[in-house]
Order: structure tokens, then sequence, then C-alpha cells
């Protein structure tokens, strides 16, 4: 190889050199997403005491209308406790969580229901959670959904009816069939 390939070559690769710091120096500058903590579900996450409380949202069908909380909450204290969620207008419910373990607010355990939700369906709601155990406590928001999601209609309280347009109905056309 003489002189002017050897040249060459060390030019050629001191770019490649170059041109791959520069791709690869993104992830220094630019902050790694899988780094962030965030609910990435319909849910809110909070934290008070030794329970963590994640995937929560209320399933109603109204502002003034009953409220199911559903989510998972997780004890990492090794004392039974119960958390009491506190809403809009006084209305409460409250959980018993098992020591070292965790309770699905699904629909193989007892309704969490609020007496009143208070906000209408796709808003944010504050709501206070406190353990019984140590009276910690926080507020944090959770969404409320209804049953436009089929998923969920199951987890609206015995009881209430969608208001407005949540279910949508479909109206035969004149035109739909003829003109095709």
């Amino acid at each position: 190889m003489n002189r002017g390939q050897r040249g060459k070559l060390a030019m050629a690769t001191a770019a490649l050199g170059i041109g791959l710091l520069s791709v690869t120096g993104c992830g220094y500058i630019n902050p790694q997403s899988t780094n962030a903590q965030y609910a990435a579900s319909d849910g809110t996450q909070a934290n008070v005491g030794p329970l963590q409380l994640r995937n929560m949202m209320i399933i109603s069908a109204g502002e003034d209308k009953p409220g199911r909380v559903i989510g998972a909450v997780y004890n990492s204290s090794s004392e039974d406790v119960k958390l009491t969620i506190l809403g809009a207008s006084g209305s409460q419910t409250q959980v018993p969580v098992k020591r070292n373990s965790y309770t699905l607010l699904n629909e193989s355990t007892d309704e969490a229901i609020l007496s009143t939700t208070g906000g209408v369906p796709g808003s944010l709601v504050e709501v206070s959670i406190r353990e019984d155990g140590t009276n910690q406590s926080t507020k944090f928001k959770v969404p409320v959904l209804d049953a436009t999601i089929p998923d969920y209609k199951q987890y609206l309280p015995a009881g209430s009816e969608p208001t407005g347009s949540a279910t949508p109905t479909s109206t035969p056309s004149s035109t739909s069939s003829a003109n095709h």
C-alpha cells in the first residue's frame, strides 16, 4: 500500500469514527424515555406510606353519579392495612390490603364505590388517599371514564345509566344501499 492509499484510508477511518460518535452521542445529550416513571395506561399512580397505587381510575356515567374505583393497590408492609379513598362531596370508600400482598380492584373483588364522582367522564378529579395504619395521606388526580370503551362497561356501578351519547346509535339512511 503506498503513501496516498494510506492517507485515504486514514481519512475514511477518521470520517467513519466521527460519524459513529455523532450518532451514538444522541443518547448522551437527549434524556432516555425509559428512565422516566409514568403511568402507561388509562389510569394514574400514587404512593402513600407502604401502599403503591397503580392504574387507578374511576368508572362512572356522570359527574353526580356514583363511580367505581378500579386499579391495583400493593402493600409492601408487614401488616394488613386499610386504604381510604376520599372523593367529591364527602364520598369515600375503603379497600383492605393484606400484608406483603396486593388487591386488584376489578371484577374479582368487592366494589370500591364513591357515592359521587365529582367530574364528568373524560376529566381528572382530585381524590385524597389515606393509609389508616400510619395516617399518612396524599392527594392525586384520577381520570373519570365511562362505558364508551366497552371493556369498562362492566365496571359501571349498578343502577347507573350512561348520560348523553356515550353509546353510539345508528340510523338507517334511505340512500345507503340504493345508490351503491
